[in-house]
């Protein structure tokens, strides 16, 4: 009998040298997203003002905005302005008669409507209702392909639909800023009269001791600024669209809120610049 061949064991694998890969780029991080995002509105803010003067200018679409815009928010704007004008007059009335000042409750009471209340009004509501409006109305085109179909043939959609927006929600709150001033006046002035029993002579006389014609075109300023503001957010976020048509319905939302928040911070600090640029009527 012949001995048996001894079995080798099995060779082992070599080990596999890995090879190098080259490190490619790296996603976005999200903390860069909110920079990502105010730098696109920026640079579309940018695009609208230089799309502003381009031909053909789009003088139909503007006219159809306009009267939409104006049309949601007249209404309101007026109902809203009587209330607001109402509390500011008894706030200030009430307190210039601890301080034993009641006849600078005109000129304090209007001052404040005229500078802080009535653009801030305007705005708010051109945000709410018209800029919800416009945000809708991009973010459905958007998620239709309609916009890229344009881009195709070679229409700009910002010079097409954007600017003639803005412009409508710019005008609407110039006008509106004069109406909500006007009634909100109005309002402080009957119920200070009526209720707190003031004279209207007093009233009057401080308001043109006080008031000068800069604050009725700070007011105004910050009004075409605002509505500028309100115009902007709702094309952005309706060109920018997430996730469908559920994705159209949190951009209106957005618009709204980023908005409100924008117009609160540029109101503070153009009110700071104008107090420190235009010296207090007698100062």
């Amino acid at each position: 009998m012949t001995a048996p061949l001894p079995v080798r064991p099995p060779e082992q694998p070599a080990a596999t040298v890995p090879l190098h890969k080259t490190p490619g780029p790296r996603p976005p991080s999200r903390l860069l997203a909110p920079l990502r995002q105010t730098g696109q509105l920026f640079a579309l803010a940018l695009a609208v003002a230089r799309a502003v003067f381009k031909r053909p200018f789009q003088f139909r679409e503007f006219v159809e905005q306009f009267w939409f815009v104006a049309s949601v928010t007249i209404l309101p704007a007026a109902l809203v302005s009587i209330p607001f004008g109402a509390v500011i007059a008894l706030q200030v009335g009430s307190l210039t008669e601890q301080l034993g000042a009641q006849s600078f409750t005109g000129g304090a009471s209007v001052l404040a409507v005229i500078q802080q209340a009535s653009p801030l009004i305007v705005a708010l509501l051109i945000a709410g209702a018209a800029g919800s409006a416009i945000c809708a109305d991009l973010g459905s085109r958007k998620i239709r392909e309609e916009l890229d179909a344009m881009e195709v043939m070679g229409v700009s959609p910002v010079q097409r639909l954007v600017v003639p927006r803005v412009l409508a929600t710019m005008g609407v709150a110039v006008l509106l800023n004069g109406l909500v001033s006007v009634v909100g006046t109005l309002g402080g002035y009957f119920f200070n009269v009526i209720m707190q029993g003031g004279t209207p002579g007093a009233y009057l006389a401080s308001f043109s001791a006080l008031a000068q014609l800069p604050d009725l075109y700070i007011g105004e300023l910050k009004a075409l600024i605002f509505g500028f503001i309100a115009g902007i957010v709702a094309a952005y976020r309706g060109l920018n669209p997430r996730g469908g048509p559920k994705g159209v319905g949190d951009a209106v939302n957005q618009s709204v809120v980023i908005t409100f928040m924008l117009l609160f911070a540029v109101n503070m600090v153009l009110t700071a610049i104008y107090l420190q640029i235009v010296p207090p009527k007698g100062g």
